[in-house]
This record gives structure tokens, sequence and C-alpha cells, in this order.
């Protein structure tokens, strides 16, 4: 395969995190250019022994590192669904952006984000968790948490609090978490599927999203019901038994693109 081949598959991603570690389309357009422009002058900046996607992030990001930073806002506005992803962007140091948009949005792994960055993977995770902790700290907001089983709770509400949200409701039933939400009209919820008496989770998020509009986590042990392979599904879900820094990642995700923001929540369907 040509070094175009390798490359060119992957640049509308690349143009997608430049234009956002930027914050303008311009901008992330230019680096894009002279990243370009750097491996066809000198094909060896272009490592061999990496997968191609994360050889051509960390060239770019070598690039950036080298040429003075113009973080000029673009002419027009960002696409709605955007914006509030943008305004949270920019209260991140420039390490911290790149981490987070590496996991969080280009969904590399934590191995190969660590290797776009030439960095190790603790100085990553460090870089990612400040990320999570600014961006908590911009848009702290109210919880509800829809779980039965005390100790999962119990555990959800520290890792919650820990990002500097407020847990204002620990519902165990169907009922108690829409009554919940209507009078607590959190920024996030973090919903199980099944419930201490029998009713549904699921149940509970597709009332409360008839006419409440917010960002749902699913915290589940049964992913395949809500992952079936047809739409809508949900956009964000953790697969008990988690891993706390996960679910840090995943708030932080799913408050950073402000999904209260979107015009309309579908209804989802388990089968």
């Amino acid at each position: 395969m040509s070094l175009a081949e390798r490359v060119t598959a992957h640049l509308p991603y690349l143009r997608r995190f430049a234009r956002a570690v930027t914050g303008s389309q311009k901008s992330g357009d230019a680096y894009v250019a002279s990243t370009l422009e750097a491996i066809l002058a000198d094909p060896s900046v272009f490592s061999k022994t990496l997968p191609p996607r994360v050889a051509l992030y960390r060239t770019f990001l070598k690039i950036l590192g080298s040429i003075t930073w113009n973080n000029e806002k673009p002419g027009d506005s960002p696409s709605p669904g955007l914006e509030a992803a943008q305004r949270n962007l920019e209260v991140l140091t420039p390490r911290a952006r790149q981490a987070f948009l590496l996991v969080s949005v280009e969904e590399f792994s934590p191995e190969d984000a660590a290797a776009v960055m030439d960095i190790e993977a603790g100085e990553l995770q460090r870089l990612v968790d400040e990320a999570g902790r600014d961006i908590a700290r911009q848009i702290a907001t109210d919880v509800v948490i829809i779980e039965d089983e005390p100790l999962i709770a119990l555990d959800l509400e520290r890792l919650v609090t820990a990002l500097g949200h407020r847990v204002v409701k620990i519902a165990r039933t169907e009922r108690q978490a829409i009554e919940a939400v209507k009078r607590a009209r959190p920024g996030l919820v973090l919903a199980d599927i099944l419930l201490a008496d029998g009713s549904s989770g699921l149940d509970a998020v597709n009332e409360i999203l008839r006419t409440f509009s917010v960002p749902v986590i699913f915290v589940t042990a049964y992913p395949q019901r809500l992952l079936t392979g047809t739409r809508p599904e949900p956009t964000f879900l953790i697969t008990k038994p988690f891993h706390p820094d996960n679910v840090k990642a995943i708030i932080s995700q799913a408050l950073f693109f402000d999904i209260r923001g979107r015009p309309e929540q579908p209804r989802l369907a388990a089968v």
C-alpha cells in the first residue's frame, strides 16, 4: 500500500480533530495541509511501525507543536450541534484538549492515544483526568442516578461527586426515577435497565425524555439489550462491572457534547 493510500482514508477524521484542537476550521485545515506537505517532503516523519491512523495523527501533533498556534476563530458560526462542544473545549489547556479529543471523540484506545501524543500511558490518563475536571468545573450539574443496587449506586455517587457534580436523588424504581427528574430537573441521568421492583430503567428514561431533554448514560450488565444494531440506540453506555476511569470519561463526554441542546430525543427500544 502506498503512503498516499495509507493516509487518504483518515484525512476527514484528522480534519475534524484539527478543527476541534485549534478552534477554527481555517486554522485546522491549514495545519492538516502543513502535515501533508511535511510528509511529502520527508516521508520518514510518518512512522512505518505504527498503524497508519496513529502515525498520521502523531505527525500532525508534531507539526502543530512546531508552528506558532493560530487560534483564530472562523468567520461563520459552527454547526448548531457543535456549538456547546466548542464552548466547552475552550476551557481546556491545549494538551488536555488533545488527550480528551483523541480518547472521547476520535475513539483511540488509551494506548494508541498515548502513542499519538508521544507520551506515557500515565501522562495520558493525567491529561484526560485534567480535562474531565476542567469540563466538570465549567458545567457542574445535578445528577439523578437510577440504580437499585446500593453498593453500585454509592460507587456511582462517589465518582460523580469527585468530578464536581451533585447527586440529587438515587432512584430504585421507575416511578421514583420519573418523579425525581420532574422535581430536580437534573443536567444528567445515569440509569440501570433492570430495577428493584421489576420495573424498567429504560421505560423510565423514555417517559422522562417525552417531556424533558437531558443527557442519559446507561449503566448496565445487559448491553445486548440496548446494542442490537438497530436504531435508535443510546449514545452513552457503560457496561457493568465498570472501571472508574471509564465512568468519569463518559460522564465528561456526555456533558461536553451537551446532549440537551439537541432538538429531540428518540425513543429507545430494547429487545
